[in-house]
């Protein structure tokens, strides 16, 4: 027994010792050449267990790693004004107001009307779109719709290009990336409805001016503060009273859910289709806002354009995904609730912001308890989700699989 406690001492000593090398081998492995934190994951370390104060250093990291990497990947993009994706172009013009805070500029993308339609038509509804807003603080971002249909605003492909604009603008102009803002006119509008709940998960706040909802829900905006602002008269389409329609919507959607759901209906009376400049008091009103990326509730339905990762939760690779499948979910303490759930399979991500990762977490399905554990921080998790998501909020340290019978 006596040999045996002395082998069990030295294979926890080896242990620790693994562990306090960890954050010394990722320093070395930076300074060479092949580090990318793309690459982390397959590295010797990547599977250490990490403590809290290991997993901050080893994110700080992977953070400068990430905005190194960005900075190169859209230093022409930036200068050109132009993001590509594969034959899609998304051209942008930029403005920038004010001095940039300590937490980094504030980032407006700011969507033009126009729809089907010439190509010039398009262009100069959105010459009009690069005047038409001036935050005091500031990235301005007036893109131009890569299509000249109806639906320019929330085709697919649009989603990844978003995500594509806004890491450019995180590592070469200073974006924070908790104050990005969404709003648009008229097409643009019609884009707001959509974009602001399929990509909920990105902005702090978002405002539509004068556009169609069409077929879209508004559950996901459970936690991004969202405005409408309409004119009274602005009858084609029926976009009058579809927005007071809507904003009923999120009033109930709001009593149901105190904690969630902040939003504004402007109806500006005796006003049409142009509203005259009434909206513009939204870009102050969203100001206000910083996105929470680890809210307590997350309610998740899917859209016509389907997404793999929302907030906290993830779908597996390969677990179906299909427009209007749905989960809602919360977290208190280092319980995990599932209220409901039309997928079988789900990981949730975590980090020390949301929970106290050195005691195990308790993971329920209808009641049920299902997981019960202790989770373990590593490098290769922040890998892993940094490279998926883009974010830099977005990169955990640890996460759960869960299966759900």
């Amino acid at each position: 027994m006596k040999h045996i406690a002395i082998i069990t001492l030295f294979i926890l000593a080896g242990l620790q010792l693994s562990q306090a090398q960890t954050i010394n081998s990722i320093k070395i492995w930076t300074a060479t050449e092949k580090a990318d934190y793309k690459q982390a994951a397959k590295e010797q370390f990547a599977s250490a267990h990490l403590s809290q104060a290991e997993a901050a250093e080893a994110m700080a990291i992977m953070e400068q790693l990430w905005l190194k990497s960005k900075k190169t990947q859209y230093a022409q993009a930036s200068s050109e004004e132009l993001i590509t994706l594969g034959d899609l172009k998304l051209k942008f013009a930029t403005r920038v107001y004010g001095e940039k805070p300590a937490d980094g500029y504030s980032l407006y993308i700011s969507m033009h009307g126009g729809g089907s339609a010439p190509a010039k038509v398009n262009d100069q509804q959105w010459a009009n779109q690069i005047r038409l807003y001036t935050p005091k603080e500031g990235v301005y971002i007036a893109p131009r719709a890569p299509w000249n249909d109806w639906n320019m605003w929330f085709k697919e492909g649009l989603d990844e290009l978003f995500e594509m604009l806004i890491e450019c603008m995180v590592a070469n102009m200073g974006v924070n990336p908790d104050k990005v803002y969404l709003l648009g006119y008229s097409a643009g509008g019609d884009g707001v409805w959509r974009m602001a709940p399929r990509m909920a998960d990105r902005w702090a706040a978002a405002s539509m001016m004068a556009g169609h909802p069409g077929e879209a829900s508004q559950v996901n905006l459970r936690n991004t503060p969202f405005m409408i602002w309409m004119g009274e008269n602005d009858r084609a389409f029926n976009r009058n009273k579809l927005a007071v329609h809507h904003g009923k919507i999120m009033d109930s959607l709001q009593l149901a859910d105190k904690a969630g759901y902040i939003h504004e209906t402007h109806i500006i009376k005796g006003k049409g289709h142009w509203m005259e400049r009434a909206d513009t008091l939204a870009v102050s009103w969203m100001a206000q806002y910083q996105r929470n990326p680890y809210p307590d509730r997350v309610v998740w339905r899917q859209e016509g354009v389907t997404r793999r990762n929302f907030y906290w939760i993830g779908l597996p690779e390969g677990q179906d995904c299909r427009h209007k499948m749905m989960v809602i979910a919360d977290y208190e303490g280092n319980t995990i609730n599932i209220e409901h759930s039309d997928y079988q399979r789900l990981t949730l991500y975590i980090n020390d912001k949301m929970m106290n990762l050195n005691k195990p977490i308790t993971v329920r399905y209808n009641g049920k308890k299902i997981f019960k554990g202790k989770v373990v921080r590593t490098v290769a998790n922040l890998s892993q989700t940094l490279s998926e998501r883009g974010d830099l909020r977005y990169m955990f340290p640890a996460k759960i699989d869960i299966e759900l019978k």
